[in-house]
């Protein structure tokens, strides 16, 4: 069987999407399941990268991309009153709620719902109130401990090559985005496509041109 490492952050919808259609994409394959709450912001600056909520046109083909994909894998969404938001209040909730900073499914998809199926706003310190008494961390949020787990999710994904959310990583491979779900699920099937010269081919193809 198979362990996958599900690095998310709550801000992000495409999260939101892999995290509700990896049961179905996974069905009928041994596998388990480890979640992993990162700080996207963190990986971007990592990156010198913008987040595609930073990027007026593409953030506007982004909430309607979503809502799209949403509309046709049968998933709720709504957008949230103001986004992007500060998600660190979510992120060191969830990642308090488990002893190893490692919440299980019912933490993640209370927490996701919060943000992406009320329209409301995500970030709102009431309503962080309300969910934090609903979930009942075992440590506070505000814990060092917590945020420091927190920081080693994020690190440890930088570290294996993680540059986005939803990324799942399986042995040595990552598996970036929504989309990338069957590719995921064709792996852990055992297709010897990932055995061959297809994966590797990135490595011998050098870069043109640097901007």
């Amino acid at each position: 069987m198979k362990t996958i490492h599900f690095y998310l952050d709550f801000i992000s919808p495409y999260a939101w999407l892999a995290f509700d259609a990896l049961p179905k994409a996974l069905q009928g394959i041994s596998h388990r399941v480890v979640h992993k709450p990162v700080l996207f912001a963190a990986m971007l600056k990592h990156h010198g990268q913008l987040g595609p909520a930073e990027i007026p046109d593409k953030r506007d083909w982004t909430y309607r991309q979503v809502l799209w994909l949403a509309h046709q894998q049968g998933t709720a969404l709504q957008l949230p009153a103001m986004h992007p938001f500060n998600p660190l209040g979510l992120l060191r909730l969830a990642t308090a709620c488990d002893a190893d900073g490692e919440p299980n499914r019912f933490v993640c998809e209370t927490v996701f719902r919060h943000v992406w199926c009320t329209g409301e706003d995500a970030a709102d310190p009431a309503r962080l109130s309300s969910l934090a008494a609903q979930l009942a961390p075992a440590r506070e949020p505000t814990d060092p401990a917590v945020k420091q787990a927190l920081q080693a999710h994020t690190d440890e994904a930088i570290a294996l090559g993680v540059f986005g959310v939803p990324s799942f990583v399986v042995d040595d491979k990552v598996f970036w985005g929504q989309d990338a779900l069957p590719m995921l699920a064709a792996y852990l099937r055992g297709d010897p496509w990932f055995e061959g010269p297809a994966w590797q081919a990135p490595a011998k193809c050098q870069v043109g041109i640097r901007r």
